[in-house]
C-alpha cells in the first residue's frame, strides 16, 4: 500500500477517519475546503479482529498483530496526504475484548495513532449521521439497520435527526462463529434456528421499531451491500429507477439466501457478486437481515454505501462549524450531558455555577503555566461540573459514587468510552479521596489519564467548596501563585459574607495541594453594595 505523494494536497484541510471494525478496518481521507469535501483515498482491509473473540472475550495475538499492521499502514497513507487530523474509532471487537488496552497501546506505539473506543449507541448515532446525510428523506421516517461483524445497529429517524438508537450483540462474524463453523451446506431447519435466535436477542429493538413506525427501510455495511450485489445479478430485471441506491425486495433476498445455504463455502465464494472474503460470514449476516426485515414487516430495503466512516466525517465537520459559529446551538455532547442531568433532577444553578468557577480556575492556572491541558480537557471538566451531583437523585450518602455509576452507564452520545470514563471519574473524586492506580474505577485509564483525573477533580472539588451554600455567593475567583514560600492564593469576590465558602475551600483543598504540590490559601474581596460600585474590603490571607 503506497503512501500517496504531496501532489494530491491542496490548500484545504486534510482529514482522515479510520473505522476499526470487527471484520474490516476502513480508511478514508478527505479534503475540507470552502464548506465542501473531496475524497482523496478510500481503503478497506479484512482483518477479522473478532475472530475467535466472542467465545473467549479476548482478541487473539494474530488478530491484534493484523490490526496493528493495518492501522500503521493506514496512518502512513493519511500522513502521506498531509492529514492534520486522524480520528480512529474502534467498535464491537475492541469494545468487548478484555485485552483491548493491549491493542490500543500497541497501535499507539507502532502506528503513533490514538484509538478511541465508542459505545454501541454512539456507533449507531454516527452511522445514522453518515447514512442520513446521503439521502433525501423529506417528510419520511426511516428505519436503518447496519450489520457489522460483532454488532448490529438499529436506528429510526427522519430529516430532523434520529428518534431511536439501539445496538445489539448480533453480527456477521459473531453469528458465523457461533452457528456456521463448518464449510458445508446449511439446511433450512438449521437456518430457521439461527433466525429464531436473532429474534430472541432483538426482541426489544423489534418492539421499539414497531411502536415508532417507519415509511422506508435503509441498510448499510458489508453484509447488506454484498447481498444487494448478489441479488442484482440473480435478478437482472431489478430496477433502481435511476436512484443512486438500489432497492431490493424481501422476497428476492430470501430466495437468494436460501440458494446460498445450499452451497459449500468454496461454492459461495464463486457466486457472482460475492466478495470472496465475505463468503465465510455472509450467512451469519443474512440471518440478521432477513429476521429484522420479517419482524419489522418491511417488503423492501434501500441500500446505502455510506456508514460509520462517513458519520465520522460529518460529526467532525459539524463540530468544526459549531466552533466557528461560536457554538450558537448546543452540541450533541452538551445535549447528551444535559439530558442525563435533567433526568436526575439536578440543581441547575448550583451545577452551572460550580462548573463556571472550576473553568475559571482552569483558565487562570493555564495562563500562569501551572496547567498543561487543552480545550478537550477543559470540556471534560465542564461536563463533569454539570453532572457531578447527579448521584443525589439516588441518595445523598456517597452521592459521588452514584454519580460515577450513572455517568458510566448512561448512553452519552458524542463521547468515546475514554471520555465517559474521564467525566465519571472526575465527578467521583469531586468530594473526597485521592485517585490511586489501585482503584478499580481507574483500571482502564493510563498514567497520563489518571493524572488528568487528579488535576481536573482537584479544581472541581475546590469549586464545589466555593458554592457550599448553593446560593451563588462567590461571584468570581482569582488564583495566583506566590513564592517565598511557594503557595497558591485563591481570592473570592462576593457581595455577602461567604464564610461557609471559605470553609468549603479549606475543607476541599487537599486534592489541589496534592496535585499542584503547594499549599492553597484563601482570601475574600467583599464588595460593599451600599458603597460606590467597585469598593472592596479585603480580608487577610487564611489557611
Amino acid at each position: 500500500m503506497p503512501v500517496e505523494n504531496s501532489e494530491h494536497k491542496g490548500d484545504g484541510r486534510i482529514f482522515a477517519g479510520i473505522d476499526i471494525g470487527t471484520n474490516s478496518i476502513r480508511l478514508a481521507v478527505i479534503r475540507l475546503e470552502g464548506g465542501k469535501s473531496t475524497t482523496l483515498a478510500v481503503h478497506r482491509e479484512v482483518v477479522r479482529l473478532g475472530e475467535g473473540e466472542f467465545e473467549s472475550n479476548r482478541m487473539t495475538e494474530a488478530a491484534i498483530r493484523r490490526g496493528v499492521l493495518v492501522c500503521s499502514r493506514f496512518a502512513d497513507v493519511a500522513r502521506g496526504f498531509g492529514a492534520t487530523d486522524i480520528i480512529a474509532l474502534a467498535t464491537s471487537a475492541v469494545r468487548e475484548a478484555e485485552n483491548r488496552e493491549e491493542f490500543i497501546e500497541r497501535v499507539r506505539e507502532e502506528a503513533k495513532l490514538e484509538v478511541s473506543v465508542i459505545s454501541g449507541v454512539e456507533e449507531a448515532r454516527l452511522i445514522w449521521l453518515g447514512v442520513s446525510t446521503g439521502i433525501e428523506l423529506g417528510e419520511k421516517h426511516a428505519v436503518l439497520i447496519d450489520i457489522g461483524g460483532g454488532s448490529t445497529e438499529v436506528i429510526v429517524g427522519g430529516s430532523a435527526g434520529h428518534i431511536m438508537l439501539d445496538s445489539m450483540k448480533l453480527g456477521a462474524v459473531r453469528l458465523s462463529n457461533q452457528f456456521f463453523k463448518n464449510a458445508g451446506v446449511v439446511t433450512p431447519e438449521q437456518f430457521a434456528k439461527v433466525m429464531d435466535y436473532v429474534k430472541g436477542v432483538a426482541t426489544q429493538p423489534i418492539r421499539r421499531v414497531r411502536e415508532q413506525g417507519f415509511d422506508l427501510m435503509l441498510g448499510s455495511a458489508g453484509t447488506i451491500t454484498t447481498m444487494a450485489s448478489i441479488v442484482s445479478r440473480m435478478h437482472p430485471e431489478m430496477q433502481t429507477g435511476g436512484q443512486r441506491y438500489p432497492t431490493i425486495q424481501y422476497s428476492h433476498l430470501k430466495e437468494t439466501v436460501m440458494q446460498l445455504c445450499k452451497l459449500t463455502l468454496e461454492e459461495r465464494r464463486k457466486v457472482p457478486g460475492m466478495d470472496p472474503g465475505r463468503a465465510e460470514i455472509i450467512l451469519g449476516g443474512a440471518s440478521i437481515l432477513l429476521t429484522l426485515m420479517s419482524e419489522f414487516g418491511a417488503e423492501s430495503i434501500t441500500v446505502s454505501d455510506r456508514g460509520l466512516r462517513d458519520g465520522i466525517f460529518e460529526d467532525h465537520a459539524l463540530r468544526q462549524r459549531a466552533s466557528q459559529d461560536g457554538a450558537k446551538q448546543l452540541s450533541v455532547r452538551m445535549r447528551s450531558i444535559l439530558q442525563l442531568a435533567r433526568s436526575c433532577n439536578y440543581e441547575v444553578e448550583h451545577a452551572a455555577h460550580t462548573a463556571r468557577l472550576a473553568l475559571s480556575m482552569f483558565d487562570q492556572l493555564k495562563a500562569i503555566r501551572c496547567l498543561r491541558y487543552g480545550d478537550t480537557d477543559r470540556e471534560i471538566l465542564h461536563y463533569a461540573g454539570l453532572v457531578h451531583d447527579v448521584g443525589m437523585f439516588l441518595s445523598h450518602s456517597n452521592h459521588q459514587k452514584h454519580a460515577y455509576y450513572l455517568i458510566r452507564n448512561s448512553d452519552l452520545l458524542g463521547f468515546t468510552d475514554r471520555e465517559i470514563d474521564l467525566i465519571a471519574n472526575v465527578a467521583l473524586y469531586h468530594r473526597k479521596g485521592i485517585p490511586k492506580k489501585r482503584h478499580a474505577n481507574l483500571a482502564d485509564l493510563d498514567r497520563d489519564d489518571r493524572k488528568r483525573v487528579c488535576t481536573l477533580a482537584s479544581l472541581l472539588r475546590v469549586a464545589e467548596g466555593l458554592d457550599r451554600s448553593h446560593l451563588g455567593l462567590v461571584k468570581d475567583v482569582t488564583i495566583s501563585k506566590l513564592t517565598k514560600p511557594t503557595r497558591f492564593v485563591l481570592t473570592l469576590t462576593s457581595e455577602s459574607d461567604c464564610q461557609l465558602e471559605v470553609w468549603g475551600v479549606q475543607n476541599n483543598r487537599d486534592l489541589f495541594e496534592y496535585t499542584f504540590g503547594a499549599p492553597l490559601s484563601v482570601q475574600v474581596n467583599q464588595l460593599q453594595s451600599s458603597q460606590s460600585e467597585g469598593s472592596v474590603v479585603a480580608t487577610k490571607e487564611t489557611r
